[in-house]
């Protein structure tokens, strides 16, 4: 065994004695619906930021599913009014607990634009109706929460809490913040991906237990006053010193080491007289990492001292593999946040189970005609597998859903594939993507797993693909070939994003993904070009690019397809300098490609790259006291320049380039030749003046922005021209 298999499946508990009342054909989210399913009360309530869509690609109607099939009754509180706590007690009191979730984003990131401007839509939301959800939705519903029904417990969840289950630097406020765990006032936080763990909590509150019972579950994090009974712990307050910790067993083997009878007589020991003795059976050996955690810096220490903080990420992005986690404790005040150890990935059989439960595949009926963006996106494509061994440093992925795939089996897909076709409205016969966090890692793992088990390294394939990981794209390429033989299905699209440096590795995927799963354009994510920011987002040289392009042409034209390829770039990464955007742009002109849609780096909570921005440490190192420095593009200005230099072809942003590109001394770049990024100054950019050289008054130019220009006293002002004028008409009279 691996050792990344729970003890217990997740549809193996005893029913909880509600299942008589069966499924219901939407979880209910009025009063009037649960009596309609017969309900006296709700077992559990879910209260989330999104609308609700009874669909597997919305978190709270897995959640809710899934609580379900265990036998419990679930309501739903979508979008709640948050002025008052009236609106969370539409449904009563559960039974059990409130579950909060801000949705399947981020209600900060999706509120809010990476240069921190309001947003005025909402995907998730009902007619794209932006301002349906509050600022740090999780705090805000945990509060109304407590003031509807104070004494139930309450677990809070999704990307939003998982994020913030320790200090974490907060982009809006540009400060650290402590666990959200502290300002939820909550019970229990669960991170990552919620089946097990919640489950587990469920059925131990319903059996009896109180939350401050449930305190050992994988996948949570609870506040306590001291760690739990019979861990073993080390202290990593010192700067690039985790502690005394044991090596890891090598997960590759070992030989036996063993002694002669010559070398026991040499020692004096007589195997006879030791072998009448009684037998002393020892307690095993615990692993280095089994029942230990690691005490992070205190609150206090890594919101006012940088290095402290890079040094606790650092840590916490190390105790990732739920093979060898260790439990993470962290002080705030005169309490501590515990974060026990990820839970263990689902296996095939309980991911065809999840996904496989009574989902309507509709929004609730309650929202009527109204178009939901976030649905009509996703409604015809099918979530194959979770988590990312990819690491790179900007994305949560990992952080949320681990580096271990979590693959569903052919035979579910398909199925699921059917059921699109036979239940979704207006289905034309396009499955609009097979794929997930990637849509090239369905059915990978670590070939050796003794090494998945106890491997602690960031990324699987940077700075080069890991010689035990599997690469071999043979699931996924009978996967697209099987879904194309469906009845009804006329297209499969590939919309998630392909990793090329490890669709590089199996010629045979991308020859499959050309020849039938692109709809002329694929956009891939090399994300730059310069080795700089490359280093500091874990991600491959230009060299695989260029190799999967020589590939997609190749394959294009034996197709005899016209297809493009569309690559994207992120601006204003950590690790980034001005002249990086310019080669950056440079190569984009050199290569014809003119980008409309350009994203600003985004420093969400708790990503490597957000630890860099706000450290300036390259923390993906060891933190020492000479640790490297790096290059953070930060301020309005800066930002705004990376992305006009991106934007090269924009004569908006020539103005600040050519400033830009002067100050670097590369004025050589401005000018209509080849080699140049930008063009002189037009006439029709500069400021038209009169003879005497003082801007000229047009209709364009207000008589404020005129008299500001022309300051000297003259005859003309105000007071002067009423007293010539005076005098003009005396004289004439």
């Amino acid at each position: 065994m691996s050792g990344l298999k729970a003890e217990r499946s997740l549809f193996s508990y005893p029913k909880f004695w509600a299942e008589c009342y069966g499924p219901a054909p939407f979880l209910p989210t009025t009063r009037k619906e649960m009596e309609q399913l017969g309900w006296d009360s709700c077992d559990i309530i879910i209260v989330t930021g999104d609308a609700y869509v009874d669909h597997p690609s919305f978190g709270m109607a897995v959640i809710g599913r899934v609580l379900e099939a265990q036998g419990f009754r679930v309501g739903i509180i979508a979008q709640p009014d948050w002025s008052s706590k009236a609106p969370f007690m539409e449904l009563g009191k559960p039974n059990l607990f409130f579950g909060v979730t801000a949705g399947n984003m981020d209600s900060m990131i999706n509120r809010y634009t990476a240069e921190k401007r309001l947003r005025h839509d909402d995907a998730y939301t009902p007619g794209n109706e932006g301002g349906k959800r509050p600022d740090r939705a999780v705090i805000v519903y945990s509060q109304r929460c407590k003031e509807a029904y104070s004494d139930v417990p309450l677990v809070i969840g999704g990307i939003e809490a998982s994020l913030r289950r320790i200090a974490h630097y907060d982009y809006w406020q540009e400060k650290v913040r402590r666990s959200i765990i502290f300002d939820a006032k909550a019970d229990i936080l669960i991170y990552g991906n919620a089946e097990r763990p919640l489950v587990e909590v469920a059925h131990r509150l319903a059996a009896g237990e109180t939350p401050e019972q449930i305190q050992d579950v994988r996948g949570t994090a609870v506040i306590r006053k001291t760690p739990l009974p019979e861990w073993r712990g080390s202290d990593s307050t010192a700067i690039d010193k985790i502690g005394k910790i044991d090596p890891i067993p090598n997960p590759y083997g070992a030989d036996d080491v063993g002694c002669s009878k010559s070398e026991f007589a040499a020692a004096g020991i007589d195997l006879q007289a030791e072998a009448a003795k009684p037998i002393v059976v020892q307690p095993p050996r615990l692993k280095p990492y089994e029942k230990a955690y690691v005490k992070l810096p205190a609150f206090e220490q890594v919101s006012v001292n940088k290095p402290l903080y890079a040094h606790a990420s650092r840590i916490l992005h190390q105790e990732t593999n739920p093979g060898c986690a260790r439990a993470l404790f962290q002080r705030h005040g005169d309490r501590y946040v515990w974060v026990n150890p990820p839970a263990y990935p689902l296996e095939t059989e309980e991911m065809d189970h999840v996904f496989g439960l009574p989902y309507q595949r509709v929004p609730h009926p309650k929202y009527g005609n109204a178009k939901i963006p976030a649905y009509d996106m996703i409604k015809t494509s099918v979530n194959i597998m979770r988590g990312c061994f990819g690491g790179c440093s900007f994305c949560s992925i990992t952080e949320h859903e681990g580096r271990i795939i979590q693959s569903r089996s052919q035979e579910s897909i398909l199925e699921e594939i059917n059921q699109i076709r036979d239940k979704v409205p207006g289905f034309t016969g396009v499955i609009s993507d097979l794929g997930g966090p990637t849509a090239n890692m369905y059915g990978l793992r670590c070939k050796n797993k003794r090494a998945e088990s106890t491997c602690r390294r960031l990324s699987c394939v940077y700075p080069t693909i890991c010689e035990h990981m599997d690469t071999d794209h043979t699931p996924t390429i009978e996967l697209y070939q099987n879904a194309r033989q469906v009845k009804g299905i006329k297209k499969i699209l590939i919309a998630s994003g392909v990793r090329y440096d490890l669709a590089i590795e199996d010629p045979r995927y991308v020859k499959e993904l050309v020849t039938h799963h692109v709809g002329g354009y694929l956009k891939i994510a090399p994300e730059h070009t310069e080795n700089g920011p490359l280093s500091k987002m874990m991600k491959p040289g230009m060299g695989a690019y260029d190799k999967f392009k020589e590939l997609f042409e190749q394959y294009s034209k034996e197709a005899g397809k016209k297809q493009y390829l569309i690559p994207y770039f992120i601006s204003a990464h950590p690790g980034t300098t001005d002249e990086d955007m310019v080669n950056l742009a440079l190569w984009l002109k050199s290569h014809d490609f003119k980008l409309d849609q350009v994203q600003n780096f985004y420093p969400s909570p708790m990503a490597n790259a957000t630890t860099i921005y706000h450290t300036e440490m390259n923390s993906l190192r060891n933190i020492k006291n000479n640790t490297e420095t790096v290059a953070v593009p930060k301020g309005a200005r800066q930002r705004r320049l990376h992305k006009a230099i991106l934007r090269y072809h924009d004569p908006a942003g020539w103005p600040m380039i050519r400033d830009a590109l002067r100050a670097m001394g590369k004025a050589n770049l401005i000018g209509k030749a080849p080699h140049c990024l930008v063009p002189e100054e037009g006439r029709n950019e500069r400021p038209k003046t009169t003879s005497k050289g003082q801007p000229a008054l047009t209709k364009h130019t207000g008589f404020a922005q005129f008299k500001k220009a022309n300051t000297k006293p003259r005859v003309g002002d105000n007071k002067n021209r009423k007293e010539t004028f005076g005098k003009k008409r005396a004289k004439n009279a």
